[in-house]
């Protein structure tokens, strides 16, 4: 199983996500650092393990109010050995840092949505995002036709995110056994490695996970396979 650390950014600093109300997140506190800025917690990360893919969330970009590009593009200048993947809200087609993959979130996409990711080319990371109260999020089209979606397919439960509610093993079972031929990865709700036993049993390949990093519950020691 594939673990990728996530970085939330907002205003230029890393911030804990919560339930997915993004209004109200706060500065990260972090076992892995004292100070809640992207240099020090992405270090902390690779002090931890060396980590090949990192997941940023520019929480300013999703938001639009504003975005933290620059600071992104210099991360992802300093550490070209390191995959990026990159959320940044609704972006157009464009050309991208090799070390940068985007990432499309259902809750982003219109009723083009078959016009709009036909522009990537297949070259991106879907995200089929779940609400605060479990809602599908984007357009009914978009969820029911996997011919849109690329190889990679992220299911994100916004609610369970930074919750240590536990992952929605039921959700990525139902998509594990409908689509056998893509790859999902699961996004909220990791407490602890029994967690991670759980997706394993799934045959979810990857996860997305912060709060147990920074909260201590999976350490380094964990990491050592």
């Amino acid at each position: 199983m594939k673990l990728i650390p996530v970085i939330d950014l907002k205003d230029g600093i890393v911030v804990h996500a919560k339930f997915g109300h993004r209004d109200c997140y706060q500065p990260i506190q972090s076992v892995l650092s004292n100070q809640p800025d992207i240099y020090s917690i992405l270090n902390g990360f690779l002090r931890m393990h060396a980590f090949d893919t990192l997941y940023i969330a520019d929480l300013n970009a999703i938001t639009r109010s504003g975005n933290n590009t620059a600071l992104i593009h210099q991360v992802l200048n300093d550490f070209p050995s390191i995959t990026f993947w990159i959320d940044a809200g609704k972006i157009l087609p464009q050309e991208f840092p090799k070390n940068y993959i985007p990432i499309l979130g259902s809750e982003y996409i219109d009723k083009h949505c078959a016009t709009y990711l036909a522009q990537f080319n297949h070259e991106f990371i879907l995200s089929l995002d779940h609400g605060v109260v479990g809602e599908r999020l984007g357009e009914t089209e978009l969820w029911q036709e996997p011919n849109y979606w690329p190889k990679e397919v992220i299911i994100m439960t916004l609610a369970r995110v930074g919750s240590s509610q536990g992952v929605a093993s039921k959700e990525l079972q139902h998509f594990n056994e409908a689509h056998p031929n893509k790859q999902f990865i699961a996004a909220g709700g990791v407490r602890n490695m029994n967690d991670i036993d759980i997706l394993k049993k799934y045959n979810v390949k990857a996860v997305l996970l912060a709060s147990a990093f920074h909260l201590g519950a999976i350490t380094a020691e964990n990491l050592k396979f």
